[in-house]
């Protein structure tokens, strides 16, 4: 049986369709890319963002050293690990092109250099459009989120964006709304000159 050609997503479309509020999955089990654009969509208000009382000493403690894109597709690929996962291989090079590009980030915990944490993401203007998140030590990947929420506000972004909403983001103060009100505030994000990477 011949192997399935890869389906490796052209960056220029890639970042198009981010702007357009679209993003792809890879689903069944053949790994076809499918396209999304949830109503209502998943967002984390940068300026509401609250972080628990308990996760507030852990990163005063400094137990993980936070990087930042130094090991993107390791963290896509500790993400893809689970047992049901849409980071297909086809999704996994489409985003590793996008970091080569300077638009694909991670935000990576550390112990004993040990990569135990992180989160990756897509960065455009000033939106910045969350993928996926792993933890090997407890708390490595909600220091990751605090410090990508620091990060963004800092650098003037103006939207997170989560796709959905799960119950773990609820704490930190995650919402829905409307596609439509989810499209305003992307369009009004995209044009900031804001700047992920650098010091």
């Amino acid at each position: 049986m011949r192997p399935r050609p890869r389906q490796t997503i052209d960056p220029e479309l890639l970042l198009r369709a981010y702007a357009l509020g679209w993003f792809p999955m890879g689903t069944g089990r053949r790994g076809r890319i499918e396209w999304f654009s949830p109503d209502p969509r998943g967002i984390l208000p940068l300026g509401t963002f609250h972080a628990p009382a308990r996760l507030q000493r852990v990163v005063r403690q400094s137990r993980f050293e936070v990087r930042i894109d130094t090991a993107f597709e390791a963290v896509m690929r500790a993400c893809a690990a689970r047992e049901e996962t849409w980071i297909t291989e086809d999704i996994l090079s489409s985003y590793v092109s996008l970091h080569g590009l300077g638009f694909g980030h991670s935000v990576e915990t550390w112990q004993d250099e040990e990569l135990v944490g992180g989160l990756y993401g897509v960065a455009i203007g000033g939106a910045f459009f969350g993928e996926s998140m792993f933890h090997t030590v407890t708390d490595a990947s909600k220091v990751a989120l605090v410090a990508l929420v620091d990060r963004l506000r800092t650098r003037g972004f103006g939207l997170l964006d989560t796709q959905w909403v799960t119950p773990h983001l609820v704490q930190f103060g995650a919402t829905e709304v409307p596609r439509a009100e989810y499209l305003e505030r992307l369009a009004a994000a995209l044009p900031l000159e804001c700047r992920f990477d650098g010091p």
